[in-house]
């Protein structure tokens, strides 16, 4: 059974609920059915394609059972046709579930015959500002920033 996502939102909230649960099965369901998928870790390396993407969350899941990914200061571009979010990640880790550095992430999103899918996700480690200024309680992003 094909799951249609109505909306970038939608698919966002299953990939990040079925890291939680470690489930590879709803974790593939958000991607795009095409060959040009990529997913790019914090490690920098970059996967492109399925199986390749598949591969790498089935490994992440084996060794980190428990694994919460937390998301804020979220900006988003939306179109007819195409979505991209970037947020900050806080993932949590382990059955203590400790909070880690923080994660940026870049969410890519398209819009075709069977709903919203994902097209590409990329995150990486963020600045020692920003994980200072979360670790300081500002998670929601409240506290005013200067754009270059």
């Amino acid at each position: 059974m094909i799951v249609v996502f109505a909306s970038p939102e939608d698919v966002e909230a299953t990939f990040y609920e079925a890291i939680a649960r470690g489930d590879l099965t709803a974790l593939m369901s958000v991607w795009a059915d095409d060959e040009e998928i990529v997913c790019i870790h914090p490690t920098g390396q970059r996967l492109t394609g399925a199986a390749a993407i598949r591969d790498s969350w089935r490994t992440i899941f084996a060794n980190n059972p428990r694994l919460t990914v937390r998301l804020s200061r979220g900006v988003r571009w939306s179109g007819m046709l195409m979505a991209v979010h970037n947020v900050v990640e806080t993932l949590y880790i382990g059955a203590e579930q400790k909070p880690h550095a923080p994660m940026l992430a870049t969410n890519i999103f398209q819009r075709g015959a069977n709903g919203w899918r994902m097209l590409a996700h990329h995150a990486s480690t963020a600045d020692g500002e920003l994980a200072a200024t979360l670790s300081s309680g500002d998670r929601d992003g409240n506290k005013p920033h200067t754009l270059h």
